[in-house]
C-alpha cells in the first residue's frame, strides 16, 4: 500500500466525522441527532472537496481509503502523536 502525506486539517476532519458518527450511533435524543447529522454533512463536504485531493489525481480512491483506515481506529488521533 502507498504511504499519503495527508494534510492535518484533513487527518482531523475524517477522525472527527468518525467521532460524530460513534456518537450518533448511540444518541438517545433527537434533538442531538439532528445536530450530528448536520455535523457529518459539514465535515463530508469539507472532506470531500478537501484541495488535497487534486494533487493526486488519479490515486484519489486509494487515498481516500488509506486516510479512512488510517483514521478508523477511536484513539487514532492519539496515536498518530
Amino acid at each position: 500500500m502507498s504511504s499519503y502525506d495527508f494534510p492535518d486539517d484533513l487527518v482531523q476532519a475524517q477522525h472527527s466525522w468518525y467521532a460524530a458518527y460513534r456518537q450518533l450511533a448511540q444518541e438517545q435524543n433527537p434533538a442531538q441527532t439532528t445536530v450530528l447529522r448536520r455535523t457529518l454533512q459539514r465535515l463530508s463536504v469539507r472532506i470531500a472537496t478537501h484541495p488535497y485531493w487534486a494533487t493526486i489525481p488519479g490515486r484519489a480512491p486509494a487515498a481516500r481509503m488509506a486516510l479512512k483506515q488510517q483514521t478508523w481506529a477511536p484513539d487514532a488521533e492519539e496515536t498518530r502523536r
